[in-house]
């Protein structure tokens, strides 16, 4: 059985202790934080867990497999290539790097030790995100035109990255994992409402190509909490709402016809307004970062490649540092190179 180390013990950490124990009992063997409140918690949850306050305890143990990192995003290129570097596989938070030059070397660095690199792009896991991808590519929704999404909250103010490195990950790994390419340009907006200047609320407009345009706004600052995709496309449109306990998922059967009229010798686009049913796909409750955790250990165990590959962390963090850039420009369009 893998034997897994979570260096990290703050927000996310936890549930990933917890979901890790769940799978591997005493296997998952050691805890890892500077603050001693934190391992204190771990440590009466979980007893026969080993605590330590210092992360080369972690890379130097020869019976350690793989290491979670649920630290602070400045911190993850150090820690993740210290990890690889000792021999760990390794299962990083998004985003996965700060910056693009330390994604870029993270992942040529795992390539190069040939090693399982995994983002924890969480809602990749998810039953709805997993149901939406299928209807997208079995064709239902036709060519996908454009895509809105929202996540918005009275949130926790971070001072090492801005909400749009904080929240907009998730979205844009949704919208890579569906639409499966990076887009080709994108331009952002962003404003600060306090003294720090962190950015507090943000809109990015990626262009796709091919009519194909993606929205994002996300914010710190709503006072209500609101997760929302739409997907439109030429034959449906779908709709995804994570709040709703019973109908996450709903699906449009309604749009545009689109024809041409020859009215005496003039050409003309004529549209048409179609109205159908709307189809609530089901899908079970199951926590996504269980499938997380067990998906790292299956990869981990078998050497497979995982579904959010360093690759697919590369590619989000490329288009968060676009949009940083875009920002400070206020809102000039930056082109993302592959």
């Amino acid at each position: 059985m893998v034997r897994v180390a979570v260096i990290g013990l703050g927000y996310w950490g936890p549930n990933l202790v917890r979901n890790f124990y769940a799978i591997l009992g005493n296997n998952l063997c050691v805890c890892c934080d500077i603050d001693p409140e934190r391992t204190q918690a771990i440590r009466q949850a979980y007893p026969s867990v080993r605590i330590t306050n210092n992360p080369e305890d972690v890379f130097a143990d020869p019976d350690i497999d793989a290491v979670a990192i649920a630290t602070p995003v400045h911190t993850h290129y150090e820690l993740a290539s210290a990890a690889i570097k000792a021999g760990k596989a390794v299962l990083v938070e998004m985003p996965m790097c700060r910056s693009l030059e330390n994604a870029e070397k993270l992942v040529a660095l795992a390539n190069e030790r040939n090693a399982i690199l995994m983002v924890d792009h969480v809602f990749l896991y998810s039953p709805p995100v997993r149901r939406m991808k299928e209807i997208v590519d079995a064709g239902d929704l036709g060519d996908l035109l454009f895509i809105d999404c929202v996540r918005i909250n009275l949130g926790l103010f971070k001072h090492d990255v801005n909400v749009a490195w904080s929240l907009a990950p998730h979205d844009l790994s949704i919208v890579d994992h569906m639409v499966g390419r990076l887009p080709n340009a994108v331009s952002a907006f962003g404003a600060s409402h306090t003294s720090n200047g962190v950015e507090d609320v943000a809109y990015l407009n990626l262009d796709y190509g091919n009519d194909l345009i993606a929205n994002f706004h996300v914010n710190w600052l709503s006072p209500t909490k609101i997760r929302y995709a739409m997907i439109g496309g030429s034959k449906k449109s779908l709709i995804y709402n994570d709040l709703d306990p019973a109908e996450r998922l709903k699906v449009y059967d309604r749009g545009i016809r689109i024809r041409e009229d020859d009215l005496e010798g003039r050409r003309r686009t004529l549209v048409d307004h179609r109205t159908g049913d709307v189809w609530c796909p089901h899908v079970p409750r199951v926590e996504p970062l269980k499938r997380v955790t067990a998906h790292f250990i299956d990869c981990v165990q078998n050497q497979k490649q995982p579904l959010t590959d360093g690759k697919a962390g590369l590619r989000i963090v490329r288009i968060l540092e676009a949009a940083e850039r875009s920002i400070k420009a206020r809102g000039s369009r930056v082109t993302i190179e592959t």
